[in-house]
């Protein structure tokens, strides 16, 4: 942008702003951008973007930001770049950003180191049985450990598989690393190099549903992914595998789940995320003894929430200094892998 400094709006309202962001952060901002701030407690409406954007070279969102419509980006003539201080930006951009060359970028990098050492803190809770084993102290029953029903095995050797792989699996594969694991891939939009690069191997669905003994789920969802794991690939699992899912709910069948693990067809399973939030208080899931439920909170730890805008603004940074964004996001992987 030459010695001129772009012009940037911060859609973010101020509570979550205060959240998501460090004051060296916007001091850095604003040393090469001029900046509007959201002034309210609230997202702004479709109107106000639409009027705010006219005049802005870049856009920074987050949660419950409101959409980037066709009426949005009719106003947005200057509009160059949107970075997204969170995770997936589906619910706020459409196929018409990427096709006038916006670039689109976001913290999921930030956010996925949180997401995957939740995921293998689960994995390690299904195996040992770690919550059942707390439950039993509480009720002070020590003999639970000889009375269980439920079988513990360790990590170390297993066959782990990844459906998607994108922030999260990757992370979570860097993870595994120390474990010795075997390591499936299932994602289409990934080349079988970068796939190996991380010592993992492709595999088709239902190759690794049927061998593995964890399969993670990291999907966006989409109409292609939702419930891509139904009764059949539920039932192809191995009756010792533990299915993980810290993405998004519907991409899993609840109901065939629920089936599923009722009748001990699998070992158990760990949910973060369901296709409908809170989860409904009549979910047969509640009664499972072999499943581990969790409200959704997979996602950055308190500690790293801080940094989710500093990300954001490194990228813009680059964008604005002639330079590539870190975090840009393609279409095609947008729209599979979380």
């Amino acid at each position: 942008m030459s010695a001129l400094k772009a012009k940037v709006l911060v859609t973010i309202p101020r509570g979550l702003y205060d959240l998501i962001s460090r004051p060296e952060d916007e001091a850095k901002l604003r040393s090469f951008a001029e900046v509007t701030f959201n002034p309210y407690e609230r997202n702004f409406t479709e109107g106000e973007l639409s009027e705010l954007i006219a005049d802005a070279d870049g856009c920074i969102t987050s949660w419950g930001s409101p959409k980037f419509t066709d009426e949005v980006l009719s106003m947005a003539k200057r509009l160059k770049i949107i970075g997204h201080a969170a995770g997936s930006v589906k619910p706020y951009v459409s196929e018409a950003v990427f096709k006038r060359g916006i670039v689109v970028t976001n913290a999921a990098s930030t956010i996925s180191k949180s997401v995957a050492e939740f995921t293998l803190a689960m994995i390690l809770n299904c195996l040992r049985v770690i919550p059942q084993h707390l439950d039993a102290m509480r009720r002070k029953d020590w003999n639970y450990r000889e009375s269980r029903v439920l079988t513990t095995w360790d990590l170390n050797g297993k066959r782990v598989g990844l459906i998607g792989f994108g922030h999260v699996a990757r992370e979570l594969a860097k993870l595994l690393k120390p474990f010795e694991v075997e390591l499936l891939v299932y994602d289409p939009y990934v080349e079988e190099e970068h796939i190996a690069s991380y010592g993992a191997k492709r595999s088709d669905m239902m190759e690794l549903l049927s061998t593995s003994d964890v399969v993670s789920l990291h999907l966006a969802l989409t109409p292609d992914t939702y419930g891509i794991i139904g009764e059949e690939e539920l039932r192809a699992m191995k009756p010792t595998a533990y299915l993980v899912n810290t993405s998004r709910g519907a991409v899993v069948d609840e109901s065939a789940l629920a089936r599923v693990l009722g009748e001990g067809r699998i070992a158990g399973a760990a949910l973060d995320v369901f296709e409908q939030e809170p989860l409904r208080d009549d979910s047969p899931l509640y009664n499972l003894k072999n499943v581990l439920l969790t409200p959704h909170i997979a996602g950055p730890s308190d500690e790293r929430r801080k940094l989710l805008f500093g990300t954001v603004v490194e990228d813009f940074r680059r964008f604005f200094s002639g330079g590539r964004p870190l975090n840009e996001i393609s279409y095609n992987r947008l729209m599979f892998s979380a």
